[in-house]
């Protein structure tokens, strides 16, 4: 059922990709396994999945230590810096900096553990004050701050888009996304802790919106693992 799932993702981007001339094996899907138990997750990596997301750390904790396959972990959820530590023993990238204070603290962690950590800026493109997330002001300052601490790799941009019927918003903030990601590679370009490679932006219910906004990695849940 999973691996069907997966197929059928597969070919929607596939189709998508064909209209907009992009090679849909650029495009990274990354199985978002909250609520989901370690059964499934390693059904959808025995499928061909290479990346996964949780939303928690105790969560991250909990099951990737009983998985069997070799994938690449992204914490996409909102990270205290007391559980950075914790966070960076159980995941390969943090999606979710949002902040100087909390890059510093994976700073400093990362330092004593002498290795270098893959992170994402977080960016509040729907300007929701529920959600995490850098101003769009901010990023490009904040960007400029994240690349002179030593023990990070910044590899791209995440955001999530409003959940409304409003399709022009939602594209909106997904196109506002891509600004500051296209901005960050252009004004950095060469920066030896710069690998501005991903733009992860759409789920479930927007990922076809997110694709044609040019979208390289898509954080998708319940299309894969149910309700």
């Amino acid at each position: 059922m999973i691996k069907d799932r997966i197929e059928q993702i597969r070919g929607e981007i596939a189709g998508i990709c064909q209209k907009l001339k992009r090679d849909p094996k650029e495009i990274a899907i990354v199985g978002v396994t909250k609520f989901t138990g370690t059964d499934k997750i390693q059904a959808a990596i025995d499928a061909g999945l290479k990346h996964i997301g949780e939303n928690k750390v105790q969560e991250g904790q909990k099951k990737f230590p009983v998985l069997t396959s070799s994938v690449t972990k992204h914490l996409i959820g909102h990270l205290q810096t007391n559980k950075v530590k914790l966070a960076l023993t159980f995941f390969d990238c943090i999606q979710s900096v949002d902040s100087l204070r909390l890059a510093e603290a994976i700073q400093q962690q990362a330092e004593k553990s002498a290795k270098t950590v893959d992170i994402f800026l977080q960016v509040n493109t729907s300007g929701e004050s529920q959600k995490f997330g850098a101003s769009p002001d901010d990023a490009a300052i904040l960007i400029e701050q994240i690349l002179a601490l030593s023990h990070l790799r910044l590899q791209g941009c995440m955001a999530m888009a409003p959940l409304v019927d409003d399709e022009k918003v939602v594209r909106q903030s997904f196109s506002d996304l891509r600004k500051i990601f296209e901005d960050g590679k252009r004004r950095w370009q060469g920066h030896p802790r710069l690998d501005m490679k991903y733009l992860s932006m759409g789920m479930t219910q927007d990922y076809k919106i997110a694709l044609e906004e040019g979208s390289n990695m898509l954080r998708i849940g319940r299309a894969i693992f149910g309700e």
